[in-house]
């Protein structure tokens, strides 16, 4: 047992402030070398661990504090100076609180070590040729993928990729003089675009372009989306290595990026092109490429980390957690997915997270006017700019936000005051629950923001700023909230009892399926539950619907063509994220045997556009039978084959009588929807 004089949580402290090693969320690496650094507590505490290591001799190089329990286990990584990346022969887990220890041997893949440099003292003999053999690493692109190159023979087969071998600790290039590279014909990937290409349009969709703002695109092909913003009154210049190679590479507000890393075939220059573009961006860059849905393909050829195209052009097709991964180990920034395929990426931080809260803003409605008050009647137009901030950010305005402070307070002496006003005139918890609404979205943003690196306070917009001391009191508060709602998803069954009694979407047994725009309606948790897998990865393009596993930690999204206009849209594409290691799943559907969605009006809310259409033709189609046998009615096929045999088809958004229906069948159908509309009325009577 650990010794009573000793405590756990000051063991993690002194982890914490730790200025070197190797940390990650819940453990500390260090070579044995750099123990003599730590604090004392932390010698004594590695002391009592090694104590209860077995009398046999065992060798070790590395030292693993676990951060969220008392445990340190101690690796065996053999020739840890010479070996560039060593790998782990084995390992014992000392558990203090028990005091007993677990030995672990490796087998023929063991884990290796990456970043050796990280693990040691500055101080350390190799330590500068540890830094300058992953600065080469890195600059060749061979550790973007952090998940795939952790095992032996995953970075070995990543090194022939990329075809160089390790000596030394120096990268050497593998010529091999019977092969000889193909020339691959960039210049072809360009397309010529019809619109706005994907990347650029979501910059205008969440209005990050605006007047007086330059715009520049490094690799701009033909030069559509110049022309396109050009027309839209904006300054803009574009560079292409093919299609116009003579113009300056210009900074500028906004630089895209767009769909060039995926047509470079050597990583060398993939970085650089990165790089660079990042180097001219003085506020945005934007960053696409290209996103693997489907695997393989016909035409294609392999070669290097992608495929040699029927058009001799280079693909390098990413997973998007892989996109992200390499954005941000290259650049050394968080960058936000916006799309498949496509990040933003800000100069400045606290731009970067007023964007990043304003993608969890669920809309508010203005309360409406109840009573007649002459007070507030005779100054409405005064009040209505007060009343707009209030719904908007959940709180009054203080000194110098509102622009017609000034007017209100010479009639009103103080906002306060005049907010009293409103209030007589309309429902006084109508404005808590907006209250409430906005403390939700910033505690979801907030708990979201823990899976990166929080930001400072200081580094927060000043709306923002306010926002948190008016709503929680403290910065502090609101980070203790948001983690504390963070913490509590992983309670599944908690999470599932929550979709069960949600008033909008589609609940079965094993999922609650919502229409896209019903999120921000949903309980503050389910929304957190989807924020945690498009913060990292994004959403499907066009998407239609969002469906939320309740007995497993997925999100998927789906897309469905016409939603509005269809009465009964299938669906077409599933992208799946699992939360637990963020991996990305793509299923495209066979249109007569993809699943059918029904009741479009359960999907939304009651302020959809479209949701009173919805709900009478979810009232007809019950009436006339047509929902009754739920498993029959899910895929296209079977839906298909009721209304066959029902005799009835569709007209717009209303069902209709074939013109083959059996006579029979018509009249029993009848006789349903008659009795059905009785039985309502007898309910609605009563």
């Amino acid at each position: 047992m650990i010794r009573e004089t000793f405590h756990f949580a000051t063991v993690q402290s002194r982890l914490q402030q730790l200025p070197f090693g190797k940390k990650l969320p819940t453990a500390l690496y260090l070579h044995i070398s750099a123990l003599k650094y730590l604090p004392l507590e932390l010698q004594d505490y590695e002391a009592i661990a090694r104590e209860l290591l077995p009398k046999s001799e065992f060798s070790f190089s590395l030292v693993k504090f676990n951060t969220s329990e008392p445990k340190v286990s101690y690796l065996d990584y053999p020739d840890f100076d010479i070996d560039p990346h060593p790998a782990l022969k084995q390992s014992i887990q000392v558990n203090l609180g028990v005091g007993s220890y677990q030995v672990r041997h490796y087998g023929d893949n063991p884990p290796i070590l990456h970043r050796k440099e990280t693990f040691v003292h500055p101080t350390y003999p190799h330590y500068a040729t540890f830094t300058q053999l992953t600065q080469a690493e890195e600059k060749l692109g061979l550790l973007a993928d952090s998940r795939n190159i952790g095992y032996q023979q995953q970075w070995e087969k990543k090194l022939q990729h990329f075809r160089v071998r390790i000596e030394d600790h120096r990268l050497i290039e593998i010529k091999d003089p019977e092969r000889q590279s193909p020339k691959i014909d960039r210049h072809k990937a360009a397309i010529i675009r019809r619109q706005m290409s994907r990347p650029v349009r979501s910059l205008f969709e969440v209005n990050l372009l605006t007047e007086g703002m330059t715009f520049f695109d490094y690799g701009c092909g033909h030069g559509e989306d110049l022309k396109f913003i050009a027309e839209k009154g904006f300054q803009v210049q574009g560079w292409d290595p093919f299609y116009k190679p003579d113009n300056e590479k210009s900074p500028a507000d906004v630089v895209n990026l767009g769909y060039v890393i995926n047509v470079i075939e050597n990583p060398a220059e993939r970085r650089e092109a990165l790089v660079k573009a990042w180097a001219l961006a003085q506020r945005i860059l934007v960053v696409s490429a290209q996103v693997l849905i489907a695997d393989g393909g016909y035409g294609q050829v392999a070669y290097g980390d992608g495929v040699i195209t029927s058009r001799n052009t280079f693909q390098k097709y990413y997973d998007q957690e892989e996109l992200k991964l390499y954005i941000d180990q290259v650049l050394g920034v968080d960058a936000v997915p916006v799309a498949l395929g496509v990040y933003f990426v800000f100069r400045d931080e606290a731009q970067a997270e007023t964007f990043r809260a304003s993608r969890f803003r669920s809309r508010a409605t203005t309360p409406r006017i109840r009573l007649s008050v002459k007070r507030f009647e005779d100054y409405q137009s005064l009040l209505q700019p007060l009343m707009t901030f209030i719904t908007e950010r959940g709180r009054l305005p203080k000194k110098g936000e509102l622009p017609e402070e000034t007017a209100i307070c010479a009639e009103f002496r103080t906002l306060i005051r005049a907010f009293k006003v409103i209030e007589q005139a309309t429902d006084a918890e109508e404005w808590q629950r907006i209250a409430e609404q906005r403390k939700s979205d910033i505690q979801i943003y907030l708990a979201l923001s823990k899976f990166a690196k929080r930001p400072k306070f200081s580094h927060l917009d000043p709306t923002l700023q306010t926002d948190i001391k008016v709503l929680f009191g403290t910065y502090k508060q609101a980070c203790l909230l948001s983690d504390m709602m963070l913490f509590s998803l992983g309670d599944l069954q908690n999470l599932a009892d929550i979709a069960q009694e949600s008033k909008i979407g589609i609940c079965s047994t094993k999922a609650l399926l919502v229409h896209i725009s019903a999120l921000e309606q949903l309980d503050p948790l389910l929304r957190l539950y989807e924020g945690c897998a498009s913060r990292t990865v994004g959403r499907l393009e066009n998407v239609s619907l969002v469906r939320f596993y309740l007995h497993e930690p997925k999100i998927a999204y789906i897309s469905c063509a016409d939603f509005d206009d269809d009465p009964h849209p299938r669906w077409q594409m599933a992208m799946q994220i699992g939360l637990q290691d963020l991996k990305v799943r793509y299923k495209e559907y066979d249109p007569d045997f993809a699943p059918v969605v029904q009741r479009k009006d359960r999907l939304v809310g009651q302020d959809y556009l479209l949701y009173d259409k919805f709900a009478k033709l979810s009232q007809q189609e019950e009436d006339w039978g047509l929902l009754e046998n739920w498993s029959e009615i899910q895929l296209w096929s079977g839906w298909q084959k009721v209304l066959r045999e029902t005799g009835v088809e569709f007209k717009g958004s209303r069902l209709q009588w074939r013109q083959d229906a059996d006579p029979y069948q018509r009249k029993i159908v009848k006789s349903r929807i008659r009795s059905r509309q009785r039985q309502r009325q007898k309910e609605k009577d009563n």
